[in-house]
């Protein structure tokens, strides 16, 4: 199999040529048609001490075809396709081939392209979770509600504002910083749209809504925290996904009994906990969602096939932090 991987953290990818993987257990061999480039790609290689012996394969959002199933697989059979966000533990999708765990990985939705697919399941895992079973939100009994997310032009927050407006149905405030991505938070069912660079709280109450219920963080945890703690409404919950460098005090949650939760989506995974393939209904339930038009696909560009040049041009988009949506790169040619 061929995949690109990193050697140092200032270094352009390489290519590799790796003997093919053979799944056991549990795992499915994929052959990769597509994938997405996450924050998460840069901040493993920043990570990077040294030079490494063996270059480091990231990437976590993919989709492709069955071609290998280890002597435990039951979700699955050879020639179906998946999209799939991964285990930060193994390698990542930067390659021709991938062994994934059953339990962590959907059945692709069918009226989808392989790159519009690709870009969804790291994102709408991180979101889901947040919403879902970080926020405790009910799609039943929290119609109406309102919250706040914080940074809805980005990969996250894209497919948050429409879980949010259209599983949830939650009056959605979100923020943006250009009119561009305020419009395509508009787009995505937004109610309100705030600028994060400007007064937030100012910007919020004269909106003249109740305070928010919810608050989840995609961007910037340090900056927003003082403004989240002031905006968030009594008995309300906050959820973050970046983290922070700074002490944040806890104690000005406490006369409102706010709470404070983390998400991380690659929990479930690291810890292989009990409730794994709650990731595989999870993205099952995304791809019907997507079949059926109920949410769209947050592709935004396709850069080309996955290669040296395209990955550094990711990256850089990646770090220039106007990204709106999400970026692909196809398969691997040679």
């Amino acid at each position: 199999m061929k995949a690109f991987g990193f050697s140092s953290n200032n270094t352009p990818p390489q290519l590799l040529d790796l003997a093919m993987p053979t799944p056991i257990g549990h795992d499915l061999l994929i052959e990769i048609e597509a994938i997405a480039v996450n924050p998460v790609d840069t901040k493993v290689k920043a990570s990077i001490k040294g030079n490494l012996p063996n270059a480091k394969i990231v990437g976590w959002d993919a989709t492709g075809t069955v071609v290998g199933i280890g002597d435990q697989v039951e979700l699955f059979k050879l020639g179906d396709k998946v999209f799939y966000a991964g285990d930060i533990s193994r390698p990542g999708c930067y390659a021709s081939h991938q062994v994934v765990d059953e339990r962590i990985v959907g059945h692709a939705p069918k009226t989808l392209s392989a790159d519009e697919a690709a870009v969804m399941p790291l994102t709408s895992i991180t979101a889901w979770e947040s919403l879902f079973s970080r926020l405790r939100i009910s799609k039943e009994n929290d119609k109406g509600k309102n919250i706040l997310i914080i940074g809805g032009a980005g990969g996250v927050g894209s497919i948050a504002i429409q879980l949010a407006k259209k599983v949830a149905g939650l009056n959605v405030i979100t923020t943006a910083s250009r009119s561009e991505s305020e419009q395509w938070c508009y787009k995505l069912g937004a109610d309100h749209v705030l600028n994060h660079h400007s007064e937030m709280i100012l910007q919020y109450r004269t909106l003249g809504l109740a305070d928010p219920d919810y608050i989840f963080c995609t961007i910037n945890t340090d900056h927003h925290y003082a403004a989240m703690a002031e905006l968030i409404a009594p008995q309300g919950m906050i959820c973050s996904i970046d983290g922070t460098q700074e002490k944040h005090n806890l104690d000005i949650l406490k006369s409102k009994s706010v709470g404070f939760v983390w998400e991380f989506m690659f929990t479930r995974s690291m810890f292989k906990t009990k409730d794994m393939i709650e990731q595989h209904h999870l993205l099952n339930t995304i791809a019907q969602l997507l079949d059926d038009g109920k949410i769209i696909s947050t592709l935004t560009k396709t850069l080309g096939p996955l290669n040296s040049d395209n990955i550094e041009l990711a990256h850089k988009q990646l770090l220039s932090g106007s990204t709106i949506g999400k970026l692909a790169l196809t398969s691997i040619r040679l």
